[in-house]
C-alpha cells in the first residue's frame, strides 16, 4: 500500500481550478476507484459520472495526464504515480461540474443524421436476403459505447473548435453504419461533404488510437466515407455527366 496525489479539476462552467488530494492505492486500483475513495474521505461534493465500472457504458470518460480515457478502464500500475495524477474533464466539451462535460451536443448532431430506411422486403413474408460479408461489415461499428473519447480526442474538435462544421469521428462511425447497411436506401453523401465536414479530417487516426472497443475508426469507417465523397463529387466521368444532365 502506498500514497499518491491526484490533482482534480474542480469547479463549475464559469470556471475550476485544480486542487490535490491524496490517497492510499492499493494492488488492482483503476483511476475511478481512487476518485471513489476521494469522494469518501474527503471530497464528497466531487462530481464525476460513471454507471457500469466494466467499460462498456462509456459514462465515465475523462482526460488522465491529459490523455482521455475510460476512468474504470486505467489501472493504476500503468500510470507513474510517483507523480500527481492529472483528472480532468473533456475538454472537447464544455465543463459542467467538476470532472462531468456537457455532451449534449452529440445528441444533437445525431439528430441530423438521416435515420436507416429499409428497401421493401425481399420475399411475400416480409423477409430480406443479404450476403453474410456485407452483414458482418457493419458489425464491428455497432460495438460502440458513445464514450465519446474518440470526439474529444479529434484535433478538429478540441483545438479548433469546428463543433457547427464538423459531426467528429463518433458520427462519421454512426454514419458509415448507416450507409454500409445492406438495406438502407438513403443517401448521406451530399451531407457529409457540406453539412457534416468530412474534409475537415485529415486521418491522423488518434480517434482509432483512443477507442476502448478497438473499433477501427478510420480505416474502416472514415476512409471509406471519403472515398464515397470523392467518387461522387469529385470523380471526372461523374461530374462530366452531371454537366450535361444540367443542360
Amino acid at each position: 500500500m502506498s500514497e499518491a496525489t491526484f490533482t482534480i479539476r474542480r469547479g463549475g462552467r464559469d470556471g475550476g481550478e485544480m486542487v490535490a488530494y491524496q490517497t492510499r492505492v492499493t494492488e488492482g486500483m483503476v483511476v475511478l476507484d481512487a476518485v471513489h475513495q476521494i469522494q469518501a474521505e474527503s471530497a464528497p461534493d466531487l462530481a464525476c459520472r460513471w454507471n457500469c465500472k466494466a467499460g462498456k457504458c462509456g459514462s465515465c470518460s475523462a482526460e488522465i495526464n491529459g490523455k482521455p480515457k475510460l476512468m474504470c478502464m486505467t489501472r493504476l500500475d500503468t500510470i507513474d504515480i510517483t507523480q500527481p495524477v492529472t483528472i480532468e474533464p473533456m475538454r472537447a466539451f464544455p465543463p459542467t461540474k467538476d470532472l462531468i462535460a456537457d455532451i449534449s451536443w452529440n445528441y444533437e448532431v445525431k439528430k441530423r443524421i438521416k435515420k436507416f430506411k429499409p428497401r421493401p422486403p425481399d420475399a411475400a413474408d416480409g423477409t430480406w436476403r443479404m450476403q453474410q460479408s456485407d452483414v458482418d461489415r457493419v458489425q464491428e461499428f455497432r460495438k460502440c459505447i458513445e464514450c465519446y473519447l474518440c470526439q474529444d480526442v479529434c484535433h478538429v474538435l478540441r483545438d479548433h473548435v469546428k463543433h457547427d462544421e464538423f459531426i467528429g469521428p463518433r458520427f462519421l462511425v454512426y454514419s458509415a453504419a448507416l450507409e454500409m447497411h445492406p438495406l438502407d436506401t438513403e443517401n448521406r453523401v451530399d451531407e457529409l461533404k457540406d453539412e457534416f465536414g468530412i474534409g475537415y479530417c485529415n486521418i491522423t487516426k488518434c480517434c482509432t488510437k483512443v477507442c476502448p472497443e478497438h473499433i477501427t475508426i478510420t480505416d474502416n469507417a472514415i476512409i471509406p466515407l471519403k472515398e464515397r465523397v470523392v467518387d461522387e463529387f469529385y470523380d471526372p466521368l461523374k461530374r462530366l455527366v452531371r454537366l450535361f444532365r444540367r443542360k
